[in-house]
């Protein structure tokens, strides 16, 4: 079982950098090519929302399917075939189909490997091993980027694929080496203990009334932040801050260096009390963030709004697929509800940047920034006000043995 487990935080690492594609990046290749701030928006929405689409069907599928690791495998391939051709044919359509193939593919990641992580580790160790998940995960996505930066830096942009590849190559090694014989499938779908038990029907994914709110809430949450990373290093551009691949590459070190403990303290505060107060540190960080980054002027500002896309994206990264299995526990929907979710942040990430950029195009990008903080103050708001339906399924009420578990929420 260590093995696994190894493995498991293995995958995490090599496959933080494969799941987003060229991610921020691309934002600063197309730019390069004379595209505009509405039309790398435009095509990075296409993708997401494609996305969007696969993502509850995908988790269902992880919740149905014993190939969990092929299905890890399947996803990294197609995200470098896709990359191939964004760097081979700049044309629209081309990076069109080849963005709508990464958002499948990487809306395939977060429930595989929530459903193998709850499969390995069951109920009880699920908060503990989803901090080491996002640590490891956050940890390769700062040695991506700085070997991103330095290669992008030296050989231009196109240097960023061969790191990628590199990184899926070793994805796919981690995914190899899970013993299958470790993974518990009942348990990863929210069935652990309920020998003979049937899954519930689908209709509790919009009958649970925690589930609803925790989705609608992280839409707006995405709305606003999704946009902001790949803004930063437009707005870094158009100002002539330096060389767009090292100052790229710095903003994502910067965020993904602040998630590592972040996630590790979610997960702690989970065990101990539970996630409502996870959700309220990350919704809060993000109105500020925006407020900065429409006020700083230089790189040295950024240091400041990315430390907080740290804070924020650290915390949920543990606190979402921790309280959907909390919520769904026993309905043998974990990943399907888990996708479900993740369907509706990508409604909201999908449609950020391309309301950044008009936003941005028209009005300039501090507007942007400002604009992005308010939707996410909303989010906020949303989260106080619903505090009596989902500060239940919140609370840290798991069995010690991790057999039992808590009824679904209503």
């Amino acid at each position: 079982m260590m093995t696994s487990l190894l493995a498991l935080n293995a995958l995490n690492f090599f496959m933080a950098d494969v799941r987003d594609g060229f991610g921020p990046f691309l934002g600063v290749l197309l730019q390069g090519k004379g595209w505009s701030a509405a039309e790398i928006g435009l095509v990075m929405t296409i993708g997401g929302y494609a996305g969007m689409i696969a993502t509850t069907p995908l988790g269902a599928l992880v919740d149905a399917t014993r190939a969990k690791r092929g299905l890890m495998i399947a996803s990294a391939l197609a995200i470098i075939a896709a990359s191939m051709v964004i760097l081979g044919v700049p044309a629209f359509p081309a990076i069109s189909t080849a963005q709508a193939i990464n958002g499948i593919a990487g809306a395939a990641v977060g429930p595989a490997i929530a459903g193998l992580t709850l499969g390995l580790v069951k109920q009880a160790g699920f908060a503990h091993q989803l901090g080491r998940n996002e640590a490891f995960n956050h940890a390769g996505n700062v040695t991506a980027a700085l070997l991103g930066g330095a290669f992008g830096y030296l050989f231009g942009l196109t240097a960023v694929f061969f790191v990628m590849t590199g990184m899926a190559v070793g994805s796919i090694c981690a995914a190899l080496v899970i013993d299958p014989q470790h993974i518990d499938h009942a348990a990863a779908r929210g069935l652990a203990g309920m020998a003979g038990k049937k899954a519930s029907s689908f209709a509790v994914l919009v009958e649970s009334r925690p589930l609803v709110i925790l989705a609608c809430t992280l839409a707006l949450f995405h709305l606003g932040n999704a946009a902001m990373l790949p803004l930063l290093g437009q707005a870094l551009v158009a100002r002539g801050a330096g060389d767009p691949s090292a100052a790229t590459a710095a903003t994502v070190v910067v965020a993904q260096l602040t998630m590592v403990p972040m996630a590790l303290l979610a997960s702690r505060l989970a065990e101990t009390r539970g996630y409502w107060i996870v959700l309220v540190l990350a919704l809060v960080a993000l109105p500020v963030r925006g407020v900065i980054a429409a006020a700083v002027a230089d790189s040295w500002g950024l240091l400041p709004v990315q430390i907080l896309d740290g804070v924020g994206a650290g915390l949920l990264g543990v606190a979402t697929p921790g309280l959907v299995a909390r919520i769904l526990a026993g309905t043998g929907h974990v990943n399907a509800g888990l996708g479900a979710v993740m369907t509706l942040q990508g409604v909201g990430a999908a449609s950020s940047p391309v309301l950044a950029g008009l936003v941005a195009q028209q009005l300039g990008y501090s507007a942007a920034f400002l604009a992005l903080g308010g939707i996410a103050a909303i989010a906020f708001a949303l989260w106080l006000v619903a505090t009596p339906i989902v500060g239940p399924a919140c609370r840290n009420h798991l069995a010690t043995n991790g057999a039992a578990v808590p009824q679904p929420a209503e």
